[in-house]
This record gives C-alpha cells, sequence and structure tokens, in this order.
C-alpha cells in the first residue's frame, strides 16, 4: 500500500495534535516494543551477579552490562527520540507521562546513548586522539577509579561494587538505570495485560476529509 507524502503528513498533524502521538489501536505496539527493551536490559542487568559468582571473565561480564545499556539506550528513544518534533515529540511525551519519566531519568542521558549508538565513530576518534599512555585493549573487571588515571587508556572497564561502566576513558553509572529498567518493565507488562496505556487519549476518527 502506498501513501503520499501528504497524506503520511495530515495524518501525522492528526495524531499528534488529536492523540497526543499515538492512536488508540496502537497502543499495544509501542507497550510491547518497550516491554521488550526493558525486560531484555533488565535480564542482562540481573546476569551481573550470577556471573560474578560464577567466576566468569571479564568479556562475558562487560558483555552483559554492554547488552544492558545498549537496550536501555534503544528504550530511551521511546521517551526521548532524536528526532523530537512532530508524532514523535508528541509521542514521547505521552509516553514519558504513561510511565511517570520526567527529565531527572538516568534513562534521559543522550552521553551514554551516543557513546553506543556511535561506538564505532568515537572508537576511532580516541584511538586518534590518545596516541600513548597504558592502552588495555580487553575488557576489565576493576576499580572504576582506575580511569581517572590521565595515563590510562581503557577500553572497557566494569566496577561491580561501585556500579559503574568504563568505555572508552568515561565512566557511567548503571545502578539507577538498572532500577529504571526493571520498574518500566514491570509497568508495561501489566499495561500489556489490556493493551494500553495507562492514561487514555481524547478519540478522533483517521477519516479522510470530504472533498
Amino acid at each position: 500500500m502506498n501513501i503520499e507524502r501528504q497524506e503520511i503528513r495530515r495524518r501525522e498533524q492528526i495524531v499528534s495534535k488529536e492523540y497526543g502521538g499515538i492512536l488508540p489501536h496502537c497502543e499495544a505496539f509501542y507497550i510491547h516494543s518497550i516491554h521488550y527493551s526493558a525486560s531484555r536490559a533488565q535480564r542482562a542487568f540481573g546476569r551481573l551477579s550470577e556471573e560474578l559468582l560464577q567466576g566468569l571473565s571479564a568479556t562475558f561480564i562487560t558483555a552483559s552490562i554492554h547488552e544492558a545499556l545498549s537496550h536501555s539506550a534503544a528504550l530511551s528513544r521511546y521517551f526521548w527520540p532524536s528526532r523530537n518534533k512532530g508524532v514523535a515529540e508528541a509521542r514521547s511525551f505521552k509516553l514519558r507521562r504513561a510511565f511517570s519519566l520526567d527529565d531527572g531519568s538516568p534513562l534521559r542521558n543522550r552521553k551514554l546513548r551516543d557513546a553506543l549508538d556511535h561506538f564505532d565513530e568515537r572508537l576511532d576518534e580516541y584511538l586518534l586522539t590518545y596516541d600513548t599512555g597504558y592502552f588495555f585493549p580487553t575488557p576489565m573487571i576493576d576499580n572504576h577509579e582506575l580511569a581517572s588515571d590521565p595515563s590510562a587508556r581503557i577500553f572497557k572497564l566494569v566496577d561491580p561494587h561501585a556500579k559503574r561502566f568504563v568505555v572508552l576513558g568515561e565512566q557511567f553509572s548503571f545502578e539507577h538505570l538498572a532500577e529504571e529498567t526493571a520498574r518500566i518493565s514491570a509497568l508495561a507488562q501489566l499495561m500489556g495485560n489490556t493493551g494500553r496505556l495507562l492514561s487514555t487519549p481524547s478519540p478522533r476518527a483517521l477519516d479522510r476529509p470530504e472533498d
């Protein structure tokens, strides 16, 4: 089915202005998509304690945290999209309201999101910038304060006690992020039982205007 761009824009305006960015019968799609990202992040975060007890390698442990943070970054875009205008802006506002999120949420950390989304580009720049020092190209489980050493070039490091992740020398806390993804996962699962968000939009049809 092909729809002209003009018709897409017309629908976008209606959905944005009258429905808060999401049609009632489409709410379930967002709910299940959010639950997928949140639950995957929650599970990956939850593996940290098990992997530490099992004595798994730093490669396995950092991979789990990186996976959790990547799913968290995907989750973040539903609430704070890169293209923050039109239907995306309206949709994100409605979802933040439904999931009780404000600008203080750890999910809003765009710096962490960009670090993971554009990792290859950041790696290029990092290696071009720092050509001297002590390089640690393999994943590490250690104290995050190692990254404070101006001569240390750390690729990836997880500090399980402080719940901090270091990637290309930058530190990020994931303690509150793990709590937030767990909360959103539980709430999305609850909403999934009905297929509706907690807030109800005003009804309006998407019929074409009469000629």
